[in-house]
């Protein structure tokens, strides 16, 4: 008889049980159950009895692209040597596969048309299976759903010997044309991502300090440091050094939509940086420190505090985020952390929140229409560009993997340098 057990997930429970593929080996199933414990329990014995008198699952001739899915993502993609971060990207894609009638079709029915036409419907958009009409998505998602069905597909064919060609071979990953009003008397002099000035600075940050005090000092970090919105949130006080005024980036966090859990992880390229700042940046967060400490001894023991938890899945490590009150026992496999971003009950200010910050500011604050938290990032850039300093510095600085990357994001974000450029020539016919 084969093995099951049921889990809680958010609000919801999951049964899950083991299967023989193919090849013989052991493979983990998990289905959609309901709210009650009970109930699920139910759906598991009949589950599992239904494939002890069929075997309906592990036949190569019933497998559906689903299955295969699901058998890939815990045979090759959880036991790979990607990180942690692509790993949840590409479960997230499976996912939305099997949201779709192409992950219901048997394996071996499977055309490189229907395939084609999956991709185009995500690519181009339209009105989906369940009759909701949605816009196309941007490349790098198409190119994680196309990986997926990539390196699955080539997993079906060797080593599990379920079909005996690939047909994502035959795939071409359209593009949208871009599409240009030649008649509109728009401008369409400012493009891509702007920075924001100075002055909008100092009243994002006035607008901040009445409306959500705890978003400050993330702000802050990423206008005169130039971090990413998770690195901000992953920074601690031990990563800060106020004296020789440099912090280095060691982590990101991140909340996982499939586990319903705040994940503390690597940073976008699994790199440890350095990033040296000025005198502005180290008053701020000496202020921040000293504020800190008086929340502490105001809340007393109504006051946070936070703690990491060391999860293993397979040969792949995460780290679970908790926080808990001064009053509450900790479990002997926490270790505390002492996160630099917090609201004052001690909470660590987490991206999510700060996303919903940044849209609800763009919403009601004049001027800020369109403001994202990683338009701090190109800001920064922008101002380390334009004020002289070398650009092989601020790509170290920004931790790009290269310097074209880093230019790129100042040639969208600025147009001033392009007119100090074109005005070189004044100099050449005497009008300077």
């Amino acid at each position: 008889m084969a093995k099951g057990s049921v889990r809680k997930k958010g609000k919801k429970w999951y049964y899950r049980f083991y299967v023989e593929d193919a090849s013989g080996n052991l493979v983990q199933k998990e289905f959609t159950g309901t709210e009650s414990k009970s109930e699920t329990e139910k759906l598991l014995r009949q589950a599992m009895e239904d494939y002890e008198e069929k075997k309906f699952i592990a036949k190569a001739d019933n497998i559906t692209l689903g299955e295969l899915l699901d058998i890939w993502a815990e045979e090759e993609l959880k036991v790979g040597t990607l990180s942690n971060g692509t790993v949840e990207n590409y479960l997230g894609a499976i996912r939305c596969i099997k949201k779709h009638p192409v992950a219901d079709r048997r394996l071996k029915t499977v055309t490189a048309e229907h395939l084609q036409t999956f991709l185009d419907l995500l690519t181009f958009g339209g009105t989906y299976p369940d009759g909701k009409v949605k816009k196309g998505l941007s490349k790098d998602y198409i190119h994680s759903f196309s990986a997926v069905l990539q390196q699955s597909f080539r997993f079906a064919v060797f080593p599990k010997q379920l079909i005996t060609f690939n047909p994502m071979q035959y795939i071409k990953l359209k593009r949208k044309a871009e599409e240009v009003d030649l008649f509109s008397e728009e401008d369409m002099g400012q493009s891509g991502t702007q920075p924001i000035s100075h002055d909008d600075y100092e009243k994002l940050i006035a607008y901040l300090e009445k409306k959500n005090i705890s978003a400050v000092l993330p702000i802050q970090i990423a206008y005169y440091a130039g971090l990413r919105i998770g690195e901000v949130c992953g920074l601690t006080w031990q990563d800060i050094n106020l004296e020789e005024q440099y912090l280095t980036v060691k982590r990101s966090v991140r909340y996982d939509g499939a586990k319903y859990k705040t994940i503390i992880g690597t940073t976008k390229r699994k790199k440890v940086r350095t990033v040296d700042f000025g005198y502005t940046l180290t008053a701020i967060l000496k202020k921040a420190r000293k504020e800190q400490l008086r929340n502490q001894m105001q809340y007393g023991e109504l006051y946070h505090r936070n703690y990491y938890k060391e999860v293993q899945d397979k040969n792949r490590v995460y780290y679970e985020y908790y926080s808990m009150k001064n009053t509450q026992e900790i479990p002997a496999d926490y270790n505390e952390i002492s996160f630099v971003c917090l609201r004052p009950d001690g909470c660590l200010e987490t991206p999510s929140t700060l996303s919903i910050v940044c849209r609800t500011l763009a919403k009601k604050l004049d001027g800020f229409e369109g403001f994202h938290f990683h338009q701090l990032r190109h800001t920064y850039t922008s101002n380390l560009l334009s004020n002289g300093a070398a650009p092989k510095d601020v790509q170290e600085l920004l931790g790009h993997s290269d310097v074209s990357t880093t230019m790129n994001v100042y040639a969208h974000a600025t147009r001033e340098a392009k007119r100090t450029s074109a005005r070189l020539l004044d100099k050449v016919a005497g009008n300077d």
